[in-house]
């Protein structure tokens, strides 16, 4: 799998904070296999599982703006 800014992130700010993969599935209530699966860049993940471990480093998913065109109306 294709490593993404994701993965990536939460691989550096696990590794900041000197937590093992097992200690941060702990800490953030997922399991092992969802924390190695992020961070080898999985292409699907559930949002609300990444939402909970950024919680740990006050951070969440969340839509951002690519560009400045207006969305698209109704």
């Amino acid at each position: 799998m294709e490593q993404n800014k994701l993965s990536l992130t939460i691989k550096q700010l696990r590794k900041e904070y000197r937590l093992t993969q097992e200690e941060l599935a702990f800490k953030s209530g997922v399991g092992l296999r969802f924390v190695r699966e992020m961070e080898q860049g999985k292409p699907t993940l559930r949002m609300d599982k990444v939402n909970q471990v950024l919680e740990l480093f006050n951070m969440e998913l969340g839509a951002i703006p690519i560009s400045k065109e207006q969305p698209m109306k109704k």
